[in-house]
């Protein structure tokens, strides 16, 4: 087909021509009509995709925080096990800090704010174990996600019951020399300590523990929080919480009487919060552990490399993506030679039944790529650069898409210029990349700041009706 000077009525003529004779048994969908789309359609791109195994990385440098922390124990059919713990610093509230005079301690409370993501089985018992810390995390030399972190062997801590990540929580906060107030605060889980190990760790340290925040990491270490599985029931979910620095709740909390000076027999009662958050010198670190023992996700992965299978796996916090490349782009080419990509649809189709409550799917995919250093990269369509320049003219991240469409059941990415490029000889394809990235924003990162996973479909030369594949739609006009 050949593209030269055409009028208005000659074009429309041929885009009719092209969407009425489209092969829908193949790897193409119709030609959206809302869509100006000028060339023919191309639906023989195969793709390959595969499941592998997520990379190791940090969850925590002093330069680089998480959005949300995960935190829980998660049994899924298709994916087996999935545990989540916490390590973090706890600070001083300020420097030189002094608890008084006669301190005797009331209470205290680790409480931890829920960020905006739960995902799994919130009606399931929840049992959460809190221990110290045996080295100053802020001293460990990795961060990794398999880094499992030395703590006391007895817990000084614990929580049993269900847990409620978006209902707010009535607190009663004690005013020195008033009356205590009550009132509601964001969504927490707030686990009471042992009074005896706090007395010992932190009211009872030197005033030179006290002085700097430093002193006081290398004295008490950090605390550790992970599910006791032995005494929680059912499937089990995922928290999050928020460590950013600026939240106002996430800390310990002590309640502790003292005198109001030296030489009164007057007792106020008195808290304070150690706060917690991820910062340079304070360090938030999550743990994350997989069973793929007897699920799919495991046959695919002990399974030869070259079988291609029906469908593959998505899954986040270090747990398993997609690697998919297209083969005969180059031989594609070659037979036809010069053209235009007008439009390229990169098509996943969720697999059918995998989206039974509480297991929902993924409700945004990250697709990126691999430079020639092997490092990740955005496909030129996503990668518009930062506020400093740099990235790809052509870029347009509002449309690039990879968003779930709960109607079609399908996450649909628009890669044309990534195809352009691959045609062209522009950029090589050193390993492109599909994995389930949060909702609230676009992270091609090994994820860590959501628990959604997917089943999604691969490709099939010829699928039939009702078939969950992936498809590559490639409009394009050839060039004379």
């Amino acid at each position: 087909m050949k593209f030269l000077k055409i009028d208005l009525l000659t074009l429309l003529v041929s885009l009719f021509i092209f969407s009425s004779c489209q092969n829908t048994s193949t790897i193409g969908l119709e030609v959206d009509p809302g869509a100006k789309i000028n060339g023919e359609l191309i639906d023989t791109a195969t793709i390959n995709s595969r499941t592998i195994k997520e990379d190791d990385a940090p969850t925590y440098s002093t330069s680089s925080f998480l959005t949300r922390y995960p935190l829980g124990s998660l049994t899924d059919p298709t994916f087996g096990t999935t545990d989540a713990s916490l390590a973090f610093s706890v600070n001083l509230p300020n420097d030189e800090y002094s608890f008084g005079t006669n301190t005797v301690l009331d209470s205290a409370v680790l409480v931890l704010n829920y960020s905006t993501e739960f995902y799994g089985d919130s009606t399931s018992n929840y049992s959460l174990d809190v221990h110290q810390l045996s080295n100053n995390l802020t001293k460990e030399s990795s961060y990794l996600s398999s880094k499992s972190y030395s703590k006391s062997l007895t817990s000084v801590g614990n929580y049993t019951g269900k847990v409620f990540p978006s209902t707010p929580y009535k607190v009663t906060d004690i005013v020195t020399g008033g009356p205590d107030t009550l009132h509601y605060v964001s969504p927490q889980i707030r686990i009471r300590l042992n009074n005896n190990f706090i007395t010992n760790s932190i009211l009872n340290l030197s005033a030179n523990s006290l002085k700097r925040n430093a002193y006081f990491q290398d004295a008490f270490k950090g605390l550790h929080v992970e599910v006791n599985k032995g005494n929680s029931s059912g499937k089990g979910g995922l928290m999050f919480f928020n460590f950013d620095a600026s939240s106002s709740q996430t800390g310990l909390v002590l309640y502790y009487r003292k005198k109001t000076d030296a030489s009164s027999t007057s007792i106020d009662t008195v808290s304070v919060r150690f706060p917690i958050n991820a910062s340079a010198s304070s360090a938030v670190a999550t743990t994350l552990k997989h069973n793929y023992t007897g699920t799919p996700v495991d046959a695919q992965l002990t399974a030869d490399s070259k079988i291609q299978f029906t469908e593959t796996y998505l899954q986040p916090l270090a747990g398993v993506r997609n690697k998919i490349s297209f083969p005969y782009l180059a031989k594609f080419k070659n037979e036809i030679g010069k053209v235009i990509v007008n439009r390229a649809e990169l098509v996943i189709d969720l697999k059918s039944g995998t989206d039974v409550s509480p297991f929902k799917p993924a409700q945004r995919l990250a697709l990126y790529r691999y430079d020639i250093a092997g490092q990740r990269q955005n496909v030129p369509d996503n990668d518009a650069g930062s506020v400093y320049g740099g990235g790809d003219k052509r870029a347009n991240p509002s449309s690039f898409g990879g968003y779930f469409n709960s109607v079609t059941k399908q996450y649909v990415f628009v890669i044309t210029s990534y195809i352009q490029d691959l045609l062209d000889g522009k950029t090589e394809d050193y390993g492109t990349f599909l994995a389930p990235s949060p909702s609230s924003e676009f992270v091609f990162s090994p994820p860590y700041s959501t628990g959604a996973r997917s089943v999604v479909g691969a490709f099939k030369k010829s699928p039939g009706a009702g078939d969950n594949v992936m498809k590559l739609n490639i409009y394009l006009t050839k060039i004379k």
